[in-house]
């Protein structure tokens, strides 16, 4: 009689247990990378009132099977599925990333490296990426310069990624080393018109270019018809160089008022030949004076020929401070003609010579045609991007992206083996696996969804069915307990 008691207090524990995984399984239904736990018993504990017999030849006697009455249920595991990946929630966040394959964040904390499926990041004030949820910081790799102004992943070790700080914080100047020059020279253009061979005068074009410094300096120039019968052939002339205040480079004004060449002089080489510069004293006018290259179209198309010397499309601007080239911030140019080498290179391949109204467009473009060689300022970080791969790219003021490290991943043989911490953290066990400290690309079992994370795989409607079998269960094992008590109840009153 007592045995049905305690049997049915066994149920009411288990139910109790499985109606606390339910609660705490709702409880989570919007926890970002949150795992539905669930219950499975086992009955235990059997007496065995008389044991099983096999039949007897001899006598005939059937064979009986064992007599055994059980004594309850017990939890026999509470299991959660970590393998796989949840449903999207769409963020549009650009720290905040989802697992799309059987991986983990690596997090660490308090010197305890944990595992995490919540994907909300961000950065902190020291510049360590961390995650939101429970302020881990996400470990992976850091980028190392490898020259040339190229970095790349260095995947050893996973270790907390600083990005902020230390190099991070900047992007380094790069000088401009082409110019793209587009648009159209029209024969008509009274600009054009050619009135001697030393004027200065002409239609003017300024081409901008970042030194090695990182400032933005202007080059003047002017286009003039090579001669008073030229009508398809034009003299590109240098007349001055601003700097980034918007001011000659190629002059300094003396305490008396009067004017000089720069100190530190500065050389210029166009097109590979030198170009002078002089500075009247009182005025501070400039006079140039070269052998200027000639711009050629075809007089019957209208089509760009050569500058300079023949099949050649471009000329570069060398320019110097001082004596030494290597400590100068500006580019220098080594050889003449289609041999020259360094400086700014111009290229005049995309002009035309079409009649337009008798207006010309030159418009200077920093860069190639497919976008190399513009150089830029220096900058600071302004913020960040993340890939689907995990890169990690930094966005500087200056319009550059310097790659600062990569997002590191884990797998396990038996992820649901994993042991929850709590704050949507795991810690590996013996029956998830070892983590080996260094972690895998992303890429090897899957990708990254930026700007979405993982949502809770609380089904409710499951979690709310199962809750019913559960009060059901709960309410017939009491039902045992009032029984057995009322049965105990009538025992008792045989004698009264």
């Amino acid at each position: 009689m007592m045995r049905s008691l305690f049997s049915g207090i066994s149920g009411l524990k288990v139910h109790q247990t499985r109606m606390d995984v339910i609660g705490n399984n709702i409880s989570n239904v919007n926890t970002v990378g949150f795992r539905a736990s669930s219950v499975n018993f086992t009955d235990v504990f059997y007496q065995t009132s008389q044991g099983a017999s096999g039949p007897n030849a001899e006598t005939g006697a059937p064979g009986t099977n064992a007599t055994q009455i059980g004594l309850g249920a017990n939890v026999a595991a509470i299991a959660v599925d970590l393998s796989g990946t949840g449903a999207t929630q769409r963020t549009d966040r650009g720290m905040d990333v989802m697992i799309n394959g059987d991986a983990f964040l690596i997090a660490k904390q308090n010197g305890m490296t944990y595992f995490t499926k919540s994907g909300a990041l961000d950065v902190d004030a020291s510049g360590t990426l961390y995650c939101t949820t429970n302020g881990a910081a996400i470990l992976g790799w850091r980028a190392v310069d490898t020259g040339g102004g190229n970095r790349e992943i260095k995947k050893d070790t996973a270790t907390t990624l600083q990005l902020m700080g230390g190099e991070n914080a900047y992007s380094a100047p790069n000088p401009t080393t082409n110019i793209t020059l587009k648009g159209n020279i029209d024969s008509n253009d009274t600009q054009l018109n050619f009135q001697s061979a030393d004027q200065m005068t002409g239609y003017p074009i300024s081409v901008s270019f970042y030194d090695k410094l990182g400032e933005l300096n202007t080059a003047k120039f002017v286009v003039v018809k090579a001669s008073a019968t030229a009508e398809s052939e034009f003299t590109l002339k240098l007349t001055d160089v601003l700097g980034s205040d918007g001011k000659s480079i190629l002059k300094t004004q003396q305490a008396d008022g009067s004017w000089k060449a720069a100190d530190p002089a500065i050389t210029i080489n166009l097109n590979g030949t030198a170009v002078t510069a002089t500075v009247d004293a009182s005025s501070g006018n400039i006079t140039t004076t070269g052998t200027w290259p000639n711009i050629k179209f075809s007089g019957a198309t209208g089509e760009f020929m050569h500058v300079g010397a023949d099949g050649q499309d471009s000329i570069r601007l060398g320019l110097m401070k001082g004596t030494d080239a290597n400590e100068s911030q500006f580019l220098n140019t080594t050889g003449t003609g289609k041999d020259t080498t360094g400086g700014v290179e111009l290229d005049f391949s995309s002009l035309t010579m079409y009649a337009q109204d008798g207006v010309s467009n030159v418009k200077p473009n920093r860069g190639t045609e497919d976008g190399k060689g513009t150089g830029n300022a220096a900058g600071s970080l302004n913020g960040f991007t993340v890939q689907n791969d995990g890169k990690i790219f930094g966005v500087y003021t200056n319009g550059d992206k310097n790659l600062l490290g990569q997002i590191a991943v884990a797998t396990f043989a038996n992820p649901s083996g994993l042991e929850a911490a709590g704050n949507s953290l795991f810690q590996a066990t013996k029956n998830s696996g070892d983590f080996d400290g260094i972690g895998i690309d992303i890429s090897e079992v899957g990708k990254f969804s930026v700007g979405a994370l993982e949502m809770s795989d609380v089904d409710l409607a499951n979690e709310f069915t199962t809750m019913i079998t559960t009060q059901r269960g709960f309410q017939a094992n009491s039902r045992v307990i009032t029984t057995s008590d009322s049965m105990l109840e009538e025992l008792v009153n045989l004698k009264r």
